[in-house]
Formats: structure tokens, sequence, C-alpha cells
């Protein structure tokens, strides 16, 4: 389970340094695909495997199926970690989510969010604002 938020830079040539408590769990090797709100999302293995099987299911005589499932496989890729515990972030990611110096890195359960930080913010003051509305709108899941 990933929990948290960790402020982060990332340099010139699209390094994050990623924490060491989401690395053990995102293991040597995951996926780094598009996010929503306009985040990447960073998936464990296992995770990734249950979310394809997930997309896998839905109906491709669907349009909105089928875009959904673009987004996501097409903007994935494999990230690995250097000795520093870095990742490089393709350049076509960074331009999606906004990432330019400022990052944070936040647990999302089952997966890693990484944001610009002003997105972050803007998001987070948003929400904040709406919160109760949030829960009782979804208190029957």
């Amino acid at each position: 389970m990933f929990i948290g938020e960790y402020q982060h830079t990332i340099d010139c040539k699209g390094r994050l340094i990623v924490p060491a408590f989401f690395r053990e769990g995102l293991t040597e090797k995951f996926i780094l695909t598009k996010g929503l709100d306009n985040c990447l999302f960073a998936y464990p293995p296992s995770e990734w495997i249950a979310l394809e099987n997930k997309m896998r299911a839905l109906p491709l005589n669907k349009a909105d199926a089928r875009a959904f499932i673009r987004f996501f496989f097409a903007g994935a890729c494999e990230c690995s970690f250097d000795r520093q515990g870095r990742i490089l972030i393709p350049a076509n990611l960074r331009n999606y989510a906004g990432l330019e110096k400022e990052i944070m890195i936040t647990g999302a359960s089952m997966h890693v969010e990484i944001w610009a930080k002003e997105h972050w913010d803007l998001y987070t003051a948003e929400v904040t604002n709406k919160i109760t509305q949030l829960a009782e709108s979804l208190m029957e899941f």
C-alpha cells in the first residue's frame, strides 16, 4: 500500500528521485503512464496486470472504452531505478503532467502518483473545500 506525500525536484534531464518507501513497493521495474487529473500513475507489476485485466473486460465496440484503453496504454512505459533511486521520466509524460522542477510524489493506495507541485496544490485546495460532499456522495459504495 502506498501512502503519504513527498516533495522532490526533477532535474533538467527528467530524472526524479523516488522515496525509498515507494521504491520498495514499486519493485525494480514498474509501469509509468498518464494518470487522471494531469498527473502520472506508477504501478507495480502486479497492480498493472490487474488493471490490464479490467481493461480487457471493457467493450471494444464502445468508443469511450477504446479511448480510455488507448489513453492508459499508449503513454505507458516500463521504468527502473538507477543506483541513486532515480527514474527517467520520458518527455511525453513530463509534458502531459506539466513536470518542470517542483514535484509531489503521492501514495494512492495501490499506485503512486507524480504531480507538478502547482497542480497538486490547486487540486488539494479544491478537494479540501468539498471533502464532506465527496464523502457523502461515496457513502453508498
